[in-house]
């Protein structure tokens, strides 16, 4: 890993002079998970290690590693350390997807990719991704399903900057989560994400496509996620079937 010799006070670059001296060493420790110091699923120092490194108390650090581990962005393992949070942990997996079967079971969705293709972005799809119109854009179209019943249409947009390379055929060779392909093989990690959700009437194509009558209710959940930054990645609509599933949230 890369030797840093930054100290507490050289956050100030980067944060306020009057931010709580934990928030710097927050600000450091994330600018070293942006700059790639430490990889998804690496470890990171300890917080003694970290601690002499920026020149501050041991528990300064831990109050930083504690909000970023609540934030996601770390992961603590008893008696092993702490670790760059990845979508390759089943806790993390999921963070996103947020629909539940009624009965309460655990259900596992197999996924179709219907296209991959590269676009210029239209211009609602620029302004989400702070893009400038006509930048290039990966558009991916799939579907979640149970069996043989599809539950889930989802449309997404990705810069084509970050992501040269990604195509159909990646797509389809891919087994693991979408997210955890992302980070991996394109370096882009989702850390956060902000929902709208409304609910919609199906047209005939989604109506299709999940096995509805054109007019069927559905649940429309727009997301966008960010990297690193507050820096948006991804632009997701998703349809959702809900008839035996409902859309579970946590509020804290």
């Amino acid at each position: 890993m890369p030797a840093t010799t930054a100290s507490a006070a050289d956050a100030g670059a980067a944060t306020p002079a009057f931010s709580p001296l934990y928030q710097q060493i927050k600000a450091l420790i994330t600018q070293g998970l942006q700059a790639g110091d430490w990889k998804p699923g690496e470890a990171i120092p300890s917080e003694t290690e970290l601690a002499q490194r920026f020149k501050v108390s041991q528990g300064t650090v831990r109050k930083a590693i504690d909000e970023l581990a609540t934030e996601n962005l770390l992961v603590r393992r008893q008696g092993k350390g702490t670790f760059v949070a990845t979508h390759a942990e089943a806790h993390v997996q999921y963070r996103f997807l947020r629909l539940v079967p009624d009965d309460g079971g655990s259900e596992r969705l197999e996924r179709r990719f219907l296209d991959c293709r590269r676009l210029r972005a239209p211009a609602e799809v620029a302004r989400a991704l702070e893009l400038r119109s006509g930048d290039a854009v990966v558009q991916i179209r799939r579907l979640l399903s149970l069996g043989a019943r599809a539950i889930v249409l989802d449309d997404l947009w990705l810069p084509g900057a970050l992501f040269k390379g990604l195509t159909a055929e990646r797509l389809g060779e891919w087994r693991g989560p979408l997210y955890r392909l992302f980070e991996s093989e394109f370096g882009v990690h989702m850390i956060r994400a902000e929902e709208k959700i409304r609910a919609v009437a199906a047209d005939d194509g989604a109506a299709a496509l999940l096995g509805r009558p054109p007019g069927a209710p559905l649940l429309s959940v727009e997301r966008l996620a960010f990297t690193y930054g507050d820096r948006p990645v991804e632009l997701r609509r998703g349809l959702y079937d809900t008839r035996d599933h409902h859309y579970r949230n946590e509020l804290s």
